[in-house]
């Protein structure tokens, strides 16, 4: 009996500490570390290689994928190091903070044309891979993406012939938007690609940038405003000129009007005077064919009476459009 009880105590003993005790990852004894992850191959020539880990597959290959692309910015770093050296020790500040942005914006370029060569449960919701890729194929696979994207851009370029001004600004800024990433993916062609010639590529880029800044400095606006909204034109006009925009009174095709009403109701509530405002934003082109509209509701209010919450309405809209920006305010797609 004694026997017993001592066999009980002992069990809920080692039940207690069990219970107690930090929890600790399980790794697989069995699992034998292969010997591709204990010595991957280097790159060299053609061929680079890259070992990811991950707590899945899909984690491991994103890693190691992205340790390949940090390896193609270490190859940028020292071909712009090997520039500066010419410069008799003079690095020019502009340059280096490009190449420095370069280096990080590298790693997040996508690689795709790629092959798995190994892969291994390393222990307890661990994998780890080795991928390989060839140079040639990752340069023509990113070749071909820039291809594929200056075409799309092109052909919907084409289809805006019959567009308003506007329209057409919005098209060239979401397609140097979608742009912004080409000169580091040229930087990254240029290392996989010595022979690699990229004025094509950055006179196409060049060309938007230059329609835009074109069509931007020749687009004006003006503002007109029922009585009610007079107090509102400033606001606008500050997020124009923010936006680079001149106000003018013009009658071509580049020119803009902007209406502005506002209705107005008067209310008092526990001893506040309050001022509720339905404002209508208009935007019209040359032909008063309407581009945009927009409608808000902003409530003023105050203790000291109806034109102070008159000034607190006024004082919102302009933070509206100072956190907003003009743009999402006026509903413009610029």
């Amino acid at each position: 009996m004694k026997i017993m009880l001592l066999v009980l105590i002992t069990a809920f003993s080692l039940f207690l500490t069990a219970c107690g005790s930090d929890k600790r990852v399980v790794i697989d004894k069995h699992a034998q570390i292969p010997s591709w992850y204990l010595n991957p191959p280097k790159s060299e020539g053609s061929v680079m290689y890259a070992l990811g880990e991950g707590k899945s597959k899909r984690e491991a290959i994103d890693n190691a994928l992205s340790l390949m692309a940090s390896t193609l910015s270490v190859s940028i770093s020292s071909t712009f190091d090997a520039k500066t050296i010419v410069k008799e020790g003079r690095v020019n500040s502009s340059e280096a903070t490009y190449v420095n942005q370069t280096l990080s914006e590298v790693k997040k370029i996508r690689i795709v044309n790629y092959e798995i060569l190994n892969a291994a449960k390393l222990g307890f919701k661990r994998m780890a891979v080795l991928v390989r890729a060839d140079k040639r194929k990752v340069f023509l696979g990113l070749k071909d993406d820039l291809d594929q994207r200056f075409l799309i851009l092109q052909n919907e370029q084409n289809s805006l012939q019959q567009e308003d001004a506007l329209k057409k600004l919005f098209f060239y800024e979401k397609s140097l938007q979608k742009l912004a990433d080409v000169p580091d993916i040229l930087a990254v062609m240029k290392v996989l690609n010595q022979n690699f010639d990229q004025k094509l590529y950055l006179q196409k880029l060049h060309e938007y940038k230059n329609s835009y800044n074109t069509l931007h400095s020749k687009i004006t606006f003006s503002l007109i405003a029922v009585p009610n909204a007079v107090m509102l034109k400033k606001p606008i006009a500050k997020g124009l000129s923010v936006e680079g925009f001149t106000l003018a009174d013009k009658k071509d095709s580049f020119h803009y009007k902007i209406f502005i009403n506002a209705n107005i109701a008067k209310a008092n509530s526990y001893g506040f005077s309050i001022a509720r405002a339905e404002i209508t934003l208009i935007t019209k082109d040359n032909h008063d064919n309407v581009v945009a509209t927009n409608l808000l509701h902003i409530t003023g209010q105050s203790s000291q009476g109806y034109a102070i919450a008159l000034q607190d309405l006024s004082k919102k809209f302009d933070t509206l459009v100072k956190d907003k920006g003009v743009k999402k305010v006026l509903s413009l797609n610029i």
